[in-house]
């Protein structure tokens, strides 16, 4: 059974490791229920769960970045290749899930979680300076690369109130094969895959353009 092991909302703090001066990557898990919500274009800092929200709204943020979801079994596999504690909320995911495959799921797949909240998976995360920073590591960007475990982005579907513990059930996967871990490796490490993302008619037309302008296809 897929559970949502735990909420987690950012509280803000200073970002050394680029321009924005502020940072909302220390997600830490809430008690109760969290209302989630679509937060509109991106641009603004507003993201899909209350009381959290990012800084850096030029990259984040918005509608196809609302929520994100990292799987506690691949916190757990980098907790021991990294040798020291990981707790949920530490790679800066609003959603820690658990027995739910996050980056083999589909881009468009949805997500009910709870008895309300419909999410659909959008892309997948991409490492930056700041996710580089918080984690103390000098070549992490390029081992996160290379683990091709990114997590997953997703829109909301259907708004309401979410809560550790809630069951996660997926309620539709279309019908290709783009999933959150092979859009990643496309855009970043094995661009041969680019062409493949085009049948991912859910990812953003942020990320369309980009593997149109790499692909020189429309």
């Amino acid at each position: 059974m897929a559970l949502l092991v735990s909420v987690n909302i950012g509280r803000p703090r200073s970002n050394p490791w680029k321009d924005t001066g502020t940072t909302g990557i220390d997600k830490r898990p809430v008690d109760g229920p969290v209302a989630v919500t679509a937060p509109g274009p991106k641009g603004t800092g507003a993201v899909g769960l209350a009381g959290d929200r990012v800084y850096d709204v030029k990259h984040h943020g918005g509608d196809d970045q609302a929520v994100y979801a990292y799987a506690r079994e691949d916190l757990d596999r980098w907790a021991a290749e990294l040798g020291r504690e990981l707790p949920d909320g530490a790679f800066g995911e609003n959603l820690t899930t658990s027995g739910l495959d996050v980056n083999g799921a589909l881009i468009g797949e949805r997500w009910r979680v709870g008895e309300q909240v419909v999410l659909e998976v959008s892309c997948p995360r991409i490492p930056c300076s700041t996710f580089q920073g918080w984690i103390g590591d000098q070549g992490w960007t390029k081992r996160f690369i290379r683990s091709a475990v990114p997590g997953a982005y997703l829109r909301v579907i259907e708004p309401g109130e979410i809560q550790a513990g809630d069951r996660i059930t997926v309620e539709h996967r279309p019908a290709h094969d783009v999933t959150v871990a092979l859009t990643f490796r496309a855009l970043t490490s094995e661009p041969d895959l680019l062409p493949r993302l085009a049948a991912a008619a859910a990812l953003p037309e942020e990320t369309k353009q980009r593997v149109s302008r790499r692909t020189g296809r429309p």
